[in-house]
């Protein structure tokens, strides 16, 4: 059990990291890994229903990634400013301030500047909104205001004068087509920064299959932030802090996962937000999932204790990251390399835009 960053590396040759869609959603290759045995299969995600056994419970992040990214200029000088819209500073999802009036809420924000923010410093974008930088607080995250004409919300706003927020290594301009393609098909609350990637490859007919099968379909809500793509800048992981994301467990998805878990039947989990929303909404005495919003700063490594997971379908993730710590906690660190080390040799596709993995017991 590892708790160095070094010892979760790998090389990725540039050209495998994928910078664009497939044709089909579900035309991607799945590499199928088994905890107990080690044995490695490729298929195709097409395969899934195959895959899965009758009862098994999915569950989805139903999240929806907003045009947070917003380009200005700051006022008196003119400076190129940039903020990437994370989270309302309020304890609420992000769906629903989103929502309300412009002004009702401070909200948290990545600012990048041509010499820098300070407290005080406005900022104008496009369609008269405007920023008023309250507060500094490290890393690059400052507390803000925004301003606009009355009886407008952020939500619209930023569809008119935001953009989609591709990943860093997507090295293109955001395209029209990304709008449809960087959202899962069941994306439904607006909040995330980031796309829940695993979910990118259903189909409606993926799910018509997958029912007819008797393998259902519930959801949670995770607002999914920078951290995910942000790099890890300790050694020693144990000292890494993760940014807090919000979350809602509705109360079906609650008793779903909970019958599951009763009755002996494997709940799968459509990417690693929702292994943090599962495990985190977990009650520690009981086991129970619990229903109801909250916030994580969870990040599981080697050694965690999985209460909710049994099957992670999840896609290739950067070297480094937290996400291959966490697939690592699964799957065992030597077996998630040597996974990883395989798909590179076999030609997959890196990242948001790439191949999955199907983790199964």
């Amino acid at each position: 059990m590892s708790s160095q960053l070094s010892d979760y590396d790998f090389e990725l040759p540039e050209a495998q990291i994928a910078q664009a869609p497939l044709a089909s959603r579900d035309a991607s290759r799945l590499l199928v890994v088994s905890r107990s045995s080690g044995a490695r299969e490729h298929r195709h995600f097409s395969d899934l229903t195959g895959l899965l056994r009758e009862g098994d419970l999915l569950v989805v992040n139903d999240a929806r990634v907003i045009p947070a990214r917003l380009l200005g200029s700051k006022a008196g000088t003119g400076g190129r400013v940039e903020l990437l819209v994370v989270r309302p500073s309020a304890p609420t999802l992000t769906s629903q301030a989103l929502g309300g009036a412009t002004e009702a809420l401070e909200w948290i924000c990545l600012g990048q500047a041509s010499k820098g923010l300070k407290p005080g410093a406005r900022v104008s974008f496009p369609e008269g909104l405007e920023a008023e930088v309250l507060e500094a607080l490290g890393g690059g995250e400052y507390r803000v205001r925004f301003h606009a004409a009355p009886g407008t919300s952020l939500a619209e706003l930023l569809d008119k004068a935001g953009r989609l927020p591709l990943p860093p290594y997507i090295t293109r301009a955001p395209e029209a087509a990304d709008a449809e393609r960087y959202q899962t098909v069941y994306a439904r609350a607006s909040g995330a920064v980031a796309a829940p990637t695993a979910g990118l490859h259903f189909t409606p007919a993926t799910f018509e299959a997958l029912a007819a099968r008797g393998i259902h379909r519930v959801e949670v809500t995770l607002d999914v932030g920078p951290g995910t793509f942000l790099p890890v800048r300790e050694e020693n992981l144990e000292k890494h802090h993760m940014h807090p994301e919000r979350y809602f467990v509705p109360e079906a998805t609650a008793q779903a996962v909970n019958a599951a878990k009763a009755e002996g039947r494997r709940v799968v989990a459509v990417g690693t937000t929702v292994v943090r929303t599962l495990e985190s909404a977990t009650d520690p005495d009981s086991g129970a999932l619990r229903a109801g919003t909250g916030e994580t700063t969870l990040f599981i490594r080697p050694g965690f204790r999985f209460r909710q997971v049994d099957v992670l379908l999840t896609n290739f993730h950067l070297p480094r990251s937290t996400l291959v710590v966490l697939v690592s906690a699964l799957l065992g660190r030597e077996q998630t390399l040597a996974a990883y080390r395989e798909a590179v040799a076999a030609g997959y596709r890196f990242f948001s835009y790439g191949d999955a993995m199907l983790v199964t017991e």
